[in-house]
């Protein structure tokens, strides 16, 4: 059995957990709890803010908009596919979007723009893998997995042009930064 430390931290988007392995954040999801599943391996759960503090820190950085990159160490656990979507978000600028076609494309299979948005789903490193910069065609919101208020709260706090296509409720904060 794997042993991934985590810890939960408050957000203006809510309850964020983090974990880590050896090799690096493994997830950044939304909510408390730790996912049932992580890549097809038994985990057992230590909890730790220690060691989730760096990723902390950055995620705090960023809602404060203070951080427009993150420099962590990552495992990302996922079919070859979606390790390579991953990496074509890793590549999108703070405050720009991509289509999942443009996706597609990069990663050479233009046609793969449904997979690339079911890619995008399995995400386990939310926000620092950004899959929330990833649109629809029209520039409209398309899926996200915690709904198009979250995704257009994210885009918005980076300041990227899309057409709001979410729905009129929107992602109050819930805490302030300074």
């Amino acid at each position: 059995m794997e042993l991934l430390h985590y810890s939960r931290m408050n957000s203006p988007i809510g309850t964020l957990l983090l974990a880590t392995s050896a090799k690096g954040l493994a997830v950044l999801s939304f909510g408390p709890d730790p996912p049932a599943k992580l890549g097809g391996l038994g985990v057992n759960w230590f909890e730790s803010a220690e060691a989730t503090a760096t990723a902390q820190q950055q995620l705090l950085e960023y809602f404060a908009g203070k951080r427009r990159e993150f420099s962590l160490s990552l495992d990302l656990r996922g079919t070859e596919f979606q390790r390579e979507c991953w990496q074509q978000l890793l590549r999108i600028p703070y405050g720009k979007t991509r289509s999942y076609g443009e996706i597609a494309r990069a990663i050479g299979r233009p046609n793969a723009f449904r997979a690339v948005g079911q890619s995008n789903h399995q995400n386990p490193v939310a926000i620092v893998v950004p899959c929330h910069r990833v649109l629809a065609s029209g520039r409209t919101l398309g899926g996200y997995g915690e709904g198009l208020p979250m995704k257009a709260f994210l885009l918005r706090l980076e300041g990227a042009d899309f057409h709001d296509n979410s729905a009129l409720d929107t992602v109050q904060p819930q805490m302030a930064f300074n």
